[in-house]
């Protein structure tokens, strides 16, 4: 046994340049390689989010400037709508006003000629009682000078 104790520590005295040389190799890869390499992972995954991130700031400054384009276009088709409406009133009222003028020229127009045939009434009664004296007595004339020559 004491052989083999022996025989143990040999292998243990000749395994310590190894194991130094593990822990070594340990240390050195860890700063030499994994945290260069920590460092540019943590770097692109920064990179990648602060696109990410960016990309959803863009994506909220599209939606506000949308929403804000739609608000600007309903406003603009609710004053054309307002104008429009304006013009229409506007147009309805020259409408009407016309309407009540010529309704006033033609009704000007009829008492003008209610008064003409009114007076062309009289004139024709005046003529006619004129007349009628005359025919009357041509009648009159004509029977007494028949009855007469005869």
């Amino acid at each position: 046994m004491e052989a083999t104790l022996h025989a143990l520590s040999g292998i243990l005295l000749r395994a310590i340049p190894t194991f130094l040389l593990v822990i070594f190799l340990h240390f050195y890869l860890k700063y030499m390689f994994f945290k260069p390499l920590d460092k540019v992972l943590k770097a692109r995954y920064e990179a990648t989010e602060g696109a990410r991130q960016r990309a959803a700031e863009s994506l909220d400054k599209a939606a506000a400037k949308t929403a804000e384009y739609e608000a600007a276009l309903r406003a603009a088709r609710t004053e054309v709508y307002q104008s429009q409406e304006q013009l229409h009133r506007q147009m309805h009222e020259e409408q009407a006003t016309q309407v009540r003028a010529a309704r006033e020229q033609a009704e000007a127009a009829i008492r003008d000629a209610k008064a003409q045939i009114t007076a062309e009434i009289e004139q024709a009664k005046k003529d006619l009682a004129a007349d009628s004296d005359t025919l009357a007595n041509q009648i009159a004339d004509t029977i007494l000078n028949r009855g007469v020559a005869a």
